[in-house]
């Protein structure tokens, strides 16, 4: 009898040291195309998502900033604009191909901020260093989340902020059409657009696995965290957590 636990990767049911791989594969997948297949299957509302996490997160000149599995760097880059020549933003994923367009988009914009492969069960930073940690679309993807949220935690310095940004439980009159949108069309733009339909279906089936928003806000306040509190946009289709280190 196998002592390996297990987890879910989308709907499946497979051994937790499986799923790391699995998911590493979709975003080896998809990096190249991952910004056109985020306007396209969000129609350009993940960047007003991301500019309302931005500007929640009110961060100053000369902050630290942790952007964790930052993929190809959109919050990261809105944040070292603002946090200037003395301020820092490390931006970290666990997946080398997403964390290679991050990184050369940063140059690219004139942003020197160190990237870090690293994971973010596992973050290799000191105890209370950071002003601000930031996690968009990429705590689903997480094995262990408490822990992961537990690390964000730990790295806060008190008084600073974690902020996750992640697809929610969607308004209950919009589930049909959610569902159906979900399972049908996005599937077939992934096997258009990036040429990998599997890929895009388990996004629809992780967003489905993920906890709902009082859930998420309980793990949070469980992780260490206070004054825990989300923002429902777009019907719930994404929500904002917000939670101070005391």
């Amino acid at each position: 009898m196998s002592d390996q636990r297990s987890t879910h990767f989308g709907f499946q049911t497979v051994d937790e040291a499986d799923k790391a791989a699995r998911v590493a594969g979709v975003f080896h997948s998809v990096a190249g195309r991952y910004d056109l297949m985020n306007d396209l299957m969000s129609a350009g509302l993940h960047r007003a998502w991301k500019a309302f996490t931005v500007a929640q997160a009110a961060v100053r000149p000369g902050m630290r900033v942790l952007d964790v599995a930052g993929g190809t760097g959109d919050l990261a880059r809105a944040f070292a604009r603002r946090v200037g020549p003395t301020g820092e933003v490390w931006l970290t994923d666990i997946n080398a191909s997403m964390l290679s367009v991050g990184r050369d988009r940063m140059v690219d914009d004139g942003l020197l901020q160190p990237a870090v492969l690293c994971d973010a069960e596992k973050l290799p930073f000191p105890d209370a260093y950071f002003d601000r940690v930031s996690v968009a679309f990429g705590l689903r993807n997480m094995t262990h989340k408490d822990l992961a949220l537990s690390e964000m935690t730990r790295v806060l310095r008190p008084g600073g902020r974690l902020y996750v940004l992640e697809f929610s439980k969607v308004w209950q009159p919009l589930a049909p059409l959610y569902d159906l949108y979900s399972f049908q069309v996005l599937p077939r733009l992934g096997a258009r657009v990036a040429g990998d339909e599997q890929s895009y279906r388990y996004l629809a089936e992780s967003i489905r696995m993920h906890p709902d928003q009082e859930t998420l806000k309980s793990m949070m306040q469980e992780a260490g965290l206070v004054r825990v509190r989300y923002y429902n946009l777009t019907a719930g289709v994404v929500a904002l957590h917000e939670g101070w280190k005391p």
